[in-house]
């Protein structure tokens, strides 16, 4: 019996080998996963840890895909996909508890249904709840740490809240514990104005459409803003804008976004990442630090910095 006959054995849910992985990132990049793993419920999501744990695997979580940059070889191991309703949702007064798996839509949908609002930059976010908290994903009028009040966290050990202090919240930044899977989230809202949330909302997303590569796959800001400067501004100073390597090209619309233009590689992807940072640090000075999690087995020399 292999690993993998093992994990079906012992993980009901849905799964998947050689899972391409492409198509579930929003960039369309990268090759398969050994296994890719939707838990039934929270009990199959205990065992499937339990199990990585005691067989010695990688396990290695997808979200929406969003921000997310797959290996063109793969991805060894286990991935994890979060089901949509793997735990139960609940609505108190003014706080919303979502399932992780759900899309960031998710949030406005419901806190607009109860009458909540202050939470209108998740109108510019892609991707999932979970993967959302875990990047501490935000806009220019609000982040994640602005209204997550407590995280569900599953261990191999059982799952529980862990208060949002805990998590070191910062610029993109979240620290999870090692091995622990984002379940739920608790969110703390506010009773408001629906129609002006609505209008926030509509006006957010009409400046992405006018200001970002929206008809092309991307996985959205590349890199973070350096402290009192874009990342977008250094790229088009350095003559990049525009420019294309492979099937990847630094978008013509906003500088910071690396677009598939078609048949693009992560190496291709990474090509035009590192050859972005190293001209930024030679003229400016600065050290760019990319927002994109990497995913998967890439060769050293293809990875130059974080």
């Amino acid at each position: 019996m292999t690993w993998a006959d093992e994990i079906e054995r012992r993980v009901r849910g849905e799964h998947v080998r050689d899972a391409p992985l492409a198509p579930r990132t929003s960039i369309r990049v990268g090759g398969p996963a050994d296994l890719l793993v939707r838990p039934a419920d929270p009990d199959a999501l205990a065992e499937l840890l339990r199990a990585v744990r005691e067989l010695a695997l990688p396990l290695h979580v997808l979200g929406g895909g969003a921000n997310t940059l797959v290996a063109d070889a793969g991805v060894r191991g286990v991935v994890l996909r979060l089901p949509p309703g793997l735990g139960p949702e609940e609505a108190r007064g003014e706080t919303l508890v979502l399932g992780a798996g759900q899309p960031t839509s998710r949030l406005w949908v419901r806190a607009h249904a109860l009458g909540l609002v202050g939470m209108e930059f998740v109108a510019g976010i892609p991707g999932t709840l979970g993967g959302a908290v875990a990047m501490n994903a935000g806009t220019r009028i609000g982040e994640m740490k602005d209204v997550v009040r407590r995280v569900e966290l599953a261990t191999a050990e059982g799952a529980g809240f862990v208060d949002a202090s805990a998590l070191g919240f910062a610029y993109r930044t979240c620290r999870l514990p090692p091995g622990a899977v984002v379940t739920r989230v608790e969110f703390a809202l506010c009773r408001g104005d629906v129609r002006a949330s609505e209008r926030a909302m509509q006006d957010d997303r009409a400046r992405r459409r006018r200001t970002q590569p929206l008809d092309r796959p991307t996985f959205g800001s590349t890199f973070r803003n350096p402290p009192g400067d874009f990342a977008g501004r250094l790229i088009e100073a350095v003559g990049l804008k525009g420019h294309r390597i492979g099937g990847a090209a630094w978008s013509d619309v906003h500088a910071n976004f690396v677009v598939n233009l078609g048949g693009a590689t992560a190496r291709d992807v990474l090509g035009l990442v590192d050859l972005a940072r190293s001209r930024v640090k030679e003229r400016f000075g600065i050290a760019l630090e990319t927002e994109v999690r990497l995913l998967g087995a890439f060769p050293a020399e293809d990875v130059q910095g974080p």
